[in-house]
């Protein structure tokens, strides 16, 4: 089973928040997940990033592919601490 580690959109119209969410390659975008390891608020400023970074590199190692701009997120969330 190919999993990735990827956004869900979440929050209002014009208003979105997202969710990184480790899910099945073939799931929806919001649909079915395997667990959820951290949150992303675009909106506010600064951009709200919180990752649980520990459980993101067992599901890295594991085997799981992050999308390029969870990429980008895991790596600032990485500065920030």
């Amino acid at each position: 089973m190919a999993v990735k580690i990827r956004l869900a959109r979440h929050g209002a119209k014009k208003k979105p928040y997202y969710r990184v969410v480790i899910a099945d390659a073939r799931a929806r975008r919001d649909g079915r997940i395997i667990e959820e390891v951290g949150r992303y608020n675009p909106c506010v400023e600064p951009a709200m990033i919180t990752l649980d970074i520990p459980t993101v590199d067992r599901w890295i190692a594991q085997g799981a592919q992050p999308t390029e701009t969870v990429d980008r997120l895991l790596s600032l969330a990485r500065e920030q601490v």
